[in-house]
């Protein structure tokens, strides 16, 4: 896959965009280190461009699905407002959620209450095409994960998976809200669980377990900041495993892992 807005969705002006010249990094998968992290939004709205282009193309629609937190809401606001996203196929597009507080949608803590002020209200993508988790009802989890499998059974069989999962990653290695020695960890044959317990961040959380983030057939990891790498230069080092480091549970079966980093996260590496 190239990384150049040049391949971006037919109908949009090219835009050249070159790689920043840095060392790259012994983690799973493929990695991409930008000077900073606006390069790095950058890069990652390159190929959230380039494969949603493909996969509208290729099957009618595309499955996107999205984390919350401080990191990536910035690169949500660009993809709203840079004139080199607006050919990005909001009408086409399946918008999900990775993870969810169980709290309601006006909760200040709700990862949706942003996402769905940054995203939804300011593009056409239609609104039985937006899934928010209900993660404050008592069977949320079922019930997101049957929506799911309606959603993507339009699709035939080893396509119905999601494209593209934008994750991120907490300072001691989580990500979803798969957290350390949690029970969702060890989920079986499910694809949404409830993460409750001494090693989840309170409040409760409704997560994407690995065997759907695994599926996928791209998923990227932003990670931003000289706070992050300490936890990166542990993850190169290949000493852990994932109920230690849960990150190292993305291990895409049938799909692509590429980081996006900036160069304050990659520096103890």
């Amino acid at each position: 896959m190239t990384d150049a807005f040049a391949a971006q969705p037919e109908g949009n002006e090219p835009y050249a965009f070159e790689e920043a010249a840095l060392p790259a990094l012994r983690l799973p998968g493929r990695v991409h280190v930008s000077a900073n992290k606006y390069d790095a939004y950058d890069a990652l709205m390159a190929d959230l461009l380039i494969h949603a282009a493909q996969c509208v193309r290729q099957f009618g629609d595309f499955h996107l699905a999205l984390s919350g937190g401080s990191t990536p809401m910035p690169f949500y606001e660009q993809l709203m407002t840079d004139p080199r996203a607006r050919g990005f196929p909001w009408a086409r597009t399946h918008l999900w959620m990775v993870d969810e507080r169980c709290v309601p949608f006006d909760h200040e803590k709700s990862n949706w209450r942003q996402i769905g002020e940054i995203l939804v209200e300011a593009s056409d993508i239609p609104k039985n095409q937006v899934h928010p988790m209900q993660a404050y009802l008592p069977d949320a989890d079922t019930r997101y994960e049957q929506e799911l499998r309606e959603a993507l059974g339009w699709r035939e069989r080893g396509h119905d998976r999601l494209d593209f999962v934008l994750l991120g990653m907490g300072d001691e290695g989580h990500t979803a809200s798969l957290f350390p020695h949690s029970v969702a960890q060890d989920a079986k044959d499910r694809l949404v669980v409830f993460n409750r317990g001494s090693t989840v961040v309170p409040p409760d959380r409704l997560t994407m377990t690995y065997e759907l983030l695994n599926a996928s057939r791209f998923i990227a990891p932003l990670v931003l900041g000289a706070n992050k790498a300490a936890m990166l230069a542990r993850i190169a080092k290949k000493a852990d495993d994932f109920h230690e480091i849960p990150i190292l549970g993305i291990s895409p079966l049938a799909g692509e892992l590429k980081w996006f980093i900036d160069q304050d996260a990659s520096a103890s590496t």
